[in-house]
């Protein structure tokens, strides 16, 4: 199955960003992908709360959302649109990173949001509380592509194996991590994470991810690791985007979940045990 991975560049201006993000979607399509990935904060990166009160909507009024979805049922192409930043009904004003699974038809199969916040102080000049503006999510999505079971997380979400062993448990072949990551921590981590969580799971794991300094206009900006991966259930790298924003397309085979599993069959050896 021809999947495409879209490696992005987004400002904090959502109108701005949507032009391009759409003729990348409707790029990949003619290019022959059926599944089309897009990463975390598809439609907004922006680290000031009072900017993002006066650009993002809630989920039923966000421009992206229904333009993505317009596309799915154009071209007949599934899409995990890797997050979207939106307005909730909070009554702390938080807003939620949710993650969508659109269908060809163009109809929401499954949503998802964020359950692990990034509060991290990485060196002394990045530090980050996620948790401030987002609020976190409380339910694993285990979403039913017709091509496969999908288990949905969002970036920061990499680092918490039970996660993942909760969603492969209830079935996923495939694992999504779209992610705006910092360059610190990706230097240092991202690859590993991502191939450590192939190989538990025996299962695929795709990670669109933003990439550059992010422009504003009047905050500070944000700047993003890049390395979009798509790691195989043998925890092989099949896909390395580098940093460049772009369309990037491989094969997804999902043969490989079943031949993994079976090669190590790490899931059926588990045995209960008494924690210390």
């Amino acid at each position: 199955m021809k999947t495409a991975l879209l490696q992005l560049n987004v400002s904090d201006d959502p109108a701005a960003n949507l032009p391009r993000t759409v003729e990348m979607v409707t790029q990949a399509a003619d290019m022959g992908a059926e599944f089309i990935l897009t990463p975390e904060v598809t439609n907004c990166v922006s680290t000031n709360r009072a900017h993002q009160q006066s650009v993002l909507s809630h989920e039923e009024d966000d421009p992206t959302l229904a333009a993505l979805r317009q596309v799915a049922s154009d071209r007949g192409v599934h899409i995990l649109i890797g997050s979207l930043a939106l307005k909730t009904d909070d009554p702390d004003g938080r807003f939620a990173n949710r993650s969508f699974l659109i269908c060809p038809r163009g109809d929401i199969l499954a949503r998802y949001d964020k359950i692990h916040m990034f509060d991290v102080a990485i060196s002394n000049t990045e530090t980050y509380r996620e948790s401030a503006g987002y609020r976190p999510g409380e339910r694993a999505v285990l979403a039913q592509a017709d091509f496969a079971p999908i288990g949905m997380a969002v970036c920061y979400d990499m680092r918490f194996p039970r996660l993942a062993d909760a969603l492969v448990t209830a079935g996923a072949r495939i694992l999504t991590y779209p992610s705006a990551f910092s360059p610190i921590s990706g230097a240092a981590h991202w690859h590993s994470l991502l191939r450590a969580r192939a190989i538990e799971a025996g299962a695929w794991v795709l990670a669109p991810a933003q990439t550059g300094t992010h422009a504003s206009a009047r905050h500070k900006t944000r700047t993003t690791y890049g390395h979009s991966l798509a790691v195989d259930p043998w925890g092989e790298v099949v896909l390395d985007a580098g940093t460049a924003p772009g369309i990037y397309v491989f094969d997804l085979d999902l043969e490989k979940v079943a031949e993994a599993r079976r090669r190590i069959p790490s899931r059926e050896n588990a045995r209960p045990f008494e924690a210390p």
